[in-house]
């Protein structure tokens, strides 16, 4: 997919209503219609008859009178109607006229599969598909396209492609809206219909001139037989729409599920901090789509099948699970899977456990997970006693049964089941462990409502940690931002910025910024020889640090020119010796405004605080385990800024040090709660001076219980112009 971005493309999401001529038309006109079956034109024709479109269909072109019975018109100016569609299936060289064409007819919508437009990279190519887009903007006609394979609308039968798309029924009761920027990855997802799986639209986009993903998002959550919509995403110019999409989506009651491609590095951009070489494409959309409530699913082959998961599970009552089984491996296994994927699996309720110890052999195990054994084959009535009761249990949210065979027993249990889920309220996710992938029951496990398919245990349990995810995300939007640090300070910050001479802040120049918004910082006296630091040292009181200041070194450890722990005047006078001599060192030589001294602050956990202003995106904050071991083991935490307190300490608690911060091994804990603060302060500067720097970076932030200050900070100014205050 191709997209490009000019001034005419800065617009707001398409609604239903402004797509629906282009995507549920009451006809359509086929401009490229031939005699001959094999032309994308004809194959269109007859997908629509194939599909029973019961709108009208009108042939267009100038070579022929008739086609297939119809009466074929030589254009679009001589149909007996203005159509809702057309799509058009000729040469990219004849597309043009065809669009300018139909936007004076007043047609609402135009599928282009013709090629050779932006994705080509050439200049003339990129010029012809901006201006498809300038005639789709001046007329309100809705291009899907150029490049595409089409789309699909079951509610119609309106099967507006080449493809070899599968035909579908109508909708069923709980059916999937499906997306993808890639044509042929849709179609193959869409041949899920096979299997049970049901679909209300699937829809492609090629190079997306004007309808792109976040169009199509919108036109499915306010279309009432989608109920959940899966999206093949790569990537747009401007993902801010995705996320209003994704907004809007959620009013609807939708679950919205992307499986996100592109996500390697090779593009991150060239940064001056750790902040900006951490803060990558990836997992800047992410923290982007996580803020929004947009289920990630990063396995390809998984989408459909968690699609459906959301498509027919509510809000789920419990965040325990409970796995119940015929065979004590599968215990085993499921038990490793629900750990591996953070789903908890409590032990049942008082009442729950009676029936469980009742029924069950003692050869079993009326736990969770629970093992009923294969006695149940004699006495299916206990496997039932244990569903009811288990999903009975108000510990629990859903249930988990493996079916390692498939079977008409199968059916028969699945019945039951779906019965017992209906009957609490509650979803049932039934892994076929079995090899026959097709088998007696996998259908009808498809079909029900109250029934999840899934082909493996892993996927199940991701599926499961995704659904109590965003139901926690959901809980959080009754929580109301309140800012910290006072607006007043945005004023005062920013004429500290636009004060400096240089495009990267010193050291002293950073933290005198960073102060302005109640964040705590390390004092310190810029000296410029010997005996003022030495002055400078017995009025701070030793043991202090010195650091050469020079806008030409932003990194000072690398250059040696930062010396610790230094006790009395005498080592002070060996460091100050020794960072003059390796200042000399450095070439080109840099320039040198003084030396910092600083009181030394004790040895406390280091904990790394960047902001970085994505283009895309905007203000975003970063959170890692500082000092070098941020680039050791990038353990680091994104989000969208700014973060709320509560957010902040959300941050901390999924890094994969967060341990440390609680006291590891004797060593004092931390208090979470005035750092998750500090972070907060950051993420409002950053929000703040958006348009006056590029990146942040505070490492580290030395951390010892109570005592939390900056130590050192980098702030890399913005090339654009800035706005005025």
């Amino acid at each position: 997919m191709t997209s490009i971005n000019s001034p005419l493309s800065v617009r707001g999401v398409y609604r239903h209503e402004q797509l629906r001529r282009l995507i549920s038309p009451a006809s359509v006109a086929v401009i490229g219609a031939s005699q001959s079956p094999t032309p994308f034109g004809s194959r269109v024709i007859a997908k629509l008859q194939e599909a029973n479109f019961q709108g009208e269909v009108y042939p267009v072109n100038p070579k022929y009178a008739q086609i297939g019975g119809k009466t074929c018109y030589p254009s679009i100016a001589e149909l007996p109607s203005t159509p809702d569609c057309i799509v058009i299936a000729v040469p990219r060289e004849a597309v043009e006229s065809a669009v300018i064409e139909a936007a004076k007819r007043g047609v609402g919508g135009a599928i282009i599969f013709s090629s050779g437009y932006a994705e080509t990279g050439k200049v003339e190519r990129i010029a012809q598909q901006e201006r498809l887009m300038e005639i789709s903007r001046r007329s309100n006609m809705r291009i899907l396209g150029p490049n595409c394979i089409g789309l699909l609308n079951y509610n119609i039968g309106f099967q507006a492609t080449f493809g070899i798309s599968p035909f579908g029924k109508s909708p069923g009761p709980r059916a999937i809206g499906l997306i993808s920027q890639s044509g042929g990855l849709a179609f193959s997802l869409a041949q899920a219909m096979e299997r049970g799986i049901s679909f209300s639209h699937v829809m492609t986009l090629g190079n997306a001139c004007d309808v792109d993903v976040a169009d199509q998002i919108s036109y499915l959550a306010d279309d009432p037989s989608c109920h959940a919509i899966a999206c093949v995403f790569e990537g747009m110019a401007q993902p801010w729409r995705l996320l209003e999409a994704a907004h809007i989506a959620h009013a609807a009651g939708k679950p919205l599920l992307v499986h996100k491609m592109a996500t390697g590095q090779a593009g991150a951009v060239a940064a001056m901090s750790h902040t900006g070489s951490l803060a990558g494409a990836d997992a800047t959309y992410r923290a982007a789509f996580a803020r929004a409530g947009v289920v990630v699913v990063d396995n390809f082959e998984a989408l459909i099948e968690v699609t459906a998961f959301f498509a027919k599970a509510a809000r789920p009552k419990a965040t325990g699970v409970a796995v119940l089984a015929t065979s004590g491996g599968a215990c085993v296994m499921f038990a490793d899977k629900a750990e591996a994927n953070d789903v908890p699996l409590p032990q049942p309720g008082a009442l729950a456990r009676e029936v469980l110890e009742r029924v069950i052999p003692e050869f079993g195990s009326p736990r969770n997970p629970c093992d009923v054994t294969g006695q149940v084959q004699a006495s299916p009535e206990a496997l039932f006693a244990c569903v009811d009761a288990l999903l009975g249990d108000p510990v629990y949210g859903a249930l988990v049964i493996p079916q390692p065979h498939a079977s008409d027993v199968t059916r028969t249990r699945l019945k039951v089941f779906s019965d017992a889920a209906q009957r609490h309220g509650k979803i049932v996710g039934s892994v076929w462990l079995s090899e026959w992938l097709e088998g007696p029951g996998a259908l009808e496990c498809e079909l029900d409502p109250h029934l999840a398919m899934f082909r493996s245990a892993d996927r199940c349990f991701a599926a499961f940690a995704a659904w109590h995810q965003r139901e926690e995300w959901q809980r959080s939007l009754a929580k109301e931002y309140a800012r910290i640090a006072p607006t007043a300070v945005a004023k005062e910050a920013g004429r500290l910025i636009d004060a400096s001479k240089e495009h990267i802040l010193t050291e002293r120049e950073a933290k005198k910024v960073l102060a302005v918004y109640g964040v705590p910082v390390v004092g310190e006296v810029l000296v410029q020889n010997f005996e003022a630091a030495a002055t400078a040292a017995k009025e701070l009181g030793y043991p202090v640090v010195i650091k050469l200041e020079s806008p030409d070194l932003p990194h000072k450890t690398e250059a040696g020119v930062v010396q610790l722990n230094i006790m009395d005047e005498a080592q002070l006078h060996i460091a100050f010796t020794l960072v003059m001599a390796n200042v000399n060192k450095v070439s080109p030589k840099p320039r040198i405004n003084g030396v910092l001294v600083q009181p030394m602050i004790g040895r406390g956990l280091e904990i790394m605080v960047g902001a970085r202003i994505d283009p895309q995106f905007g203000p975003l904050v970063i959170v890692g385990m500082g000092g070098i071991m941020v680039e050791l083991l990038k353990d680091t935490v994104l989000e969208l800024a700014p973060v709320a307190p509560w957010q902040a300490l959300a941050m901390l608690e999924r890094l994969k040090g967060s341990a440390l911060l609680k006291g590891f091994r004797g060593s004092q804990p931390v208090n979470m709660t005035k750092l998750a603060e500090v972070i907060a302060r950051i993420s409002e500067f950053a929000v703040d001076q958006k348009d006056r720097i590029s990146e942040l970076d505070v490492n580290p932030l030395i951390c010892s219980g109570e005592e939390i200050m900056v130590v050192d900070a980098l702030i890399a100014r913005s090339t654009e112009i800035r706005l005025p205050l």
